[in-house]
């Protein structure tokens, strides 16, 4: 099977590193690709990813059989639908699916219709508005951009200034969006939820529009630093297995969030096809959607395909095809992984770039999946805010997590930073984020 991989961060290096290992693929792409990625596929940094109409055309080009669509904004512009419209296989949802991540609004709108257990929520035009939502729920309080954010929308504070401050930019910010009720223009918004008490979970569910198969589950950090203080940022790390989740939670997750939301796609005439990502929160009062995603998600996808066992390419093709249902189920190894992100000085506020990366080839025990680099002549430099996530995995999340941090020891990147408890509740036998 020849793949081609949209996307150039360590998601679609992790997505590459598993296919590089899959007996099922035979030869590997990648649009534009990172330097890290160089190393297993052929790169194509001369593709603009946000062009569907190109990234059709290099596939077909190329004789490819399957396009993998990494990153949320070439779903959201149209890449899959423009893919799918040349005759070739894409894993990843049409434009129209992909709202559910790119207008919280609209993702509200479905779960509500499809009896998915979320926080109460008010979407606001104005600050007027925002400021009555924010009274209504309460401290502490929760703002999100509506619409793409790159992970770093969401403002949990209880400052209630610091909430109107980011609602404030994002309604200056935020380009206008469209309902899906005849395409009428409601303008930028943001969405201001009750908060959520509770450890947070990360679940992928594979969808082909109708059938839904899930992977295992992960939690990430989303905080800059330490004991989750600091700003939010795309994530600074990612475990999996949860020793702590309850039993059956998979099961409880399918059943009341992953099929309905699907089913109800479905009714609409948008079939959701490709990765229904799942945030949830273990509330005190059961299970609550924080977030949906229309992709995998970074840096979760580190992990969870560090101890994923049978065929990735088989599987995306059969929810490419419509055939997942009488696909096998996914095989795990019983291995713990953990990744640990590397960031740039200054990240996530103002990260520096250009500065050299050294020891990254020989991490020991652990391998680093590049984020935001670039080749500078014949060196690699930093090109990002997360610049590489170091993976390792071990027979328990102590050895992942020991391996893990030996790697993270051998990166050299001048004024780097990175959180050092990824994994250090759960590896003691406590519940979540410390």
């Amino acid at each position: 099977m020849k793949i081609l991989v949209v996307g150039s961060g360590a998601r679609e290096h992790a997505l590459v590193h598993r296919l590089h290992a899959d007996p099922d693929v035979t030869e590997l792409h990648a649009v534009p690709g990172n330097p890290g990625i160089e190393a297993l596929a052929r790169c194509h940094g001369d593709v603009d990813v946000l062009d569907g109409p190109s990234v059709a055309a290099l596939a077909r080009d190329l004789g490819v059989d399957l396009v993998v669509v990494g990153p949320e904004a070439p779903l959201v512009a149209g890449v899959a639908d423009a893919v799918r419209a040349a005759g070739i296989d894409c894993f990843g949802p049409s434009a129209a699916a992909a709202r559910l991540e790119g207008s919280k609004s609209f993702a509200k709108d479905v779960m509500r219709a499809a009896g998915v257990p979320t926080a109460r929520s008010r979407t606001c035009r104005d600050a007027d508005e925002v400021a009555a939502a924010l009274d209504l729920f309460g401290a502490p309080h929760v703002v999100k951009a509506d619409g793409l954010a790159a992970g770093k929308g969401v403002v949990v504070t209880s400052d209630r200034q610091t909430a109107l401050d980011h609602a404030a930019a994002c309604l200056g910010e935020t380009p206008s969006t469209r309902a899906s009720d005849g395409g009428e223009d409601h303008g930028p918004r943001v969405v201001v939820e009750e908060y959520l008490d509770g450890p947070e979970v990360s679940l992928f569910c594979v969808s082909d529009g109708e059938h839904v198969v899930a992977l295992e589950p992960a939690q990430d950090f989303k905080r800059l630093g330490d004991g989750d203080e600091g700003p939010n940022t795309g994530g600074m790390g990612a475990y999996s297995p949860l020793p702590w989740a309850p039993p059956g939670l998979v099961d409880e997750v399918m059943r009341t969030v992953a099929r309905p939301t699907i089913a109800e796609m479905a009714r609409r005439g948008t079939p959701f096809a490709g990765v229904l990502y799942v945030g949830l929160a273990l509330t005190s009062r059961g299970i609550r959607v924080v977030e949906f995603n229309a992709r995998f998600g970074d840096p979760e996808t580190q992990v969870v395909l560090a101890r994923l066992r049978s065929s990735l390419a088989g599987l995306l093709r059969a929810a490419a095809r419509g055939e997942l249902l009488p696909f096998p189920e996914p095989n795990w190894s019983d291995d713990a992984a953990v990744t640990v992100v590397v960031a740039a000085e200054g990240y996530p506020s103002g990260p520096t770039t250009g500065d050299r990366i050294v020891g990254a080839d020989d991490l020991g025990d652990a391998y680093a999946l590049h984020a935001g680099t670039r080749r500078d002549g014949d060196a690699i430099v930093s090109a990002g805010g997360r610049v590489l996530t170091v993976v390792a995995t071990g027979p328990d999340l102590a050895a992942a997590r020991e391996r893990a941090y030996a790697g993270v020891d051998r990166v050299g990147l001048r004024g780097s930073r990175h959180r050092t408890d990824i994994a250090l509740a759960a590896a003691q036998g406590r519940v979540g984020t410390p």
